[in-house]
């Protein structure tokens, strides 16, 4: 069953940041770096993994109705598309 949102994606991106940047990021270790955070951005439980899925079926598990952002620790992003340039000879 997927749940809907029920903030604005402004909303949901300011609470999961502040949740990090207050409660996570100081707890974090180097050997977290890359890792997926999960946070539910009502309660402010997280789970970190390796493994995204891994992260968010255990937070789904101790907050069924969660709310969760994604976050790489070190990073600014869980994800990053980018598209890579071509070189030309000639």
């Amino acid at each position: 069953m997927r749940r809907r949102p029920r903030y604005s994606k402004e909303e949901f991106a300011r609470r999961g940041e502040d949740i990090y940047e207050r409660s996570i990021r100081p707890l974090t270790e180097p050997g977290d770096r890359g890792k997926y955070v999960v946070i539910d951005i009502e309660t402010g439980a997280f789970e970190i993994d390796v493994n995204e899925l891994s992260a968010s079926d255990r937070l789904r598990a101790r907050v069924p109705d969660a709310q969760p952002w994604l976050r790489r620790v070190g990073s600014p992003y869980a994800r990053r598309f980018a598209t890579r340039r071509r070189m030309t000879t000639g």
